[in-house]
């Protein structure tokens, strides 16, 4: 069966009883889970990045995109959990013109375990887990993921700082482990045009990250670089 490309809104759907797709008579929200599978058209790839991991083996692979006024991280990241299984995960994170985190999904595996996360952030500002809203997190503005280094362009581009600001942040961290979403504050300070200083208490972690001109993360100390 061959499925045409539309654009995310109006969301395609599939007609009971008939073959083929149409386009839903109204449009759904943007949060809503059936988005997270709509066929997009084709995007503009702005920047490409190839990470290896630092602290276990495992490499990330993310490319930017753009779609109008919106922005796409769209990636997939391999590698060895910290209890030693085998892990794939392929995640996608949708933001708005001014780089507010609409969505995200993350789909894959850890050893024998199948992971599939769908957040969103709906239209009253909660934020929701495989459409359960997530309490307390009202006051988190970005979403990260936290086995890649990728959202953190998100987070950069959204606060824009100059050299010298500084900015916290607070993101809704999905925890693929636990299957959770909770918040992570975390701080930048700009120190020049490729290096922020970067602290996030919950994890007691501080380090210089080294920044792109496209807003990836390219070094980040102990953890993941780019490959060239």
């Amino acid at each position: 069966m061959r499925r045409r490309a539309v654009e995310l809104t109006p969301p395609i759907v599939r007609v009971p009883g008939r073959p083929g797709w149409r386009l839903a008579s109204a449009p759904a929200p943007l949060w809503c889970g059936s988005g997270f599978d709509a066929i997009i058209r084709p995007m503009q790839t702005i920047a490409t990045i190839f990470w290896r991991r630092l602290d276990a083996p495992g490499h990330d692979a993310c490319r930017l995109e753009r779609h109008g006024e919106s922005w796409q991280l769209d990636g997939a990241a391999v590698f060895r959990h910290s209890d030693g299984r085998p892990a794939r995960l392929d995640y996608r994170v949708f933001c708005d013109k001014a780089w507010h985190a609409k969505w995200g999904r993350v789909r894959g595996w850890i050893g024998e375990s199948m992971v599939d996360l769908a957040i969103a952030r709906n239209p009253r500002g909660d934020w929701l887990l495989n459409d359960e809203v997530v309490p307390e997190l009202g006051h988190c503005v970005d979403l990260d993921l936290g086995f890649t280094p990728a959202t953190n362009l998100v987070q950069l581009r959204r606060v824009h700082l100059d050299k010298g600001q500084a900015a916290e942040v607070a993101a809704a961290w999905i925890d693929v482990d636990g299957d959770s979403l909770s918040a992570l504050v975390q701080h930048y300070r700009r120190r020049d045009d490729g290096a922020y200083d970067y602290h996030a208490p919950r994890f007691d972690y501080k380090g210089t990250l080294k920044v792109s001109g496209d807003g990836f993360v390219t070094h980040y100390p102990g953890l993941w670089e780019a490959v060239a």
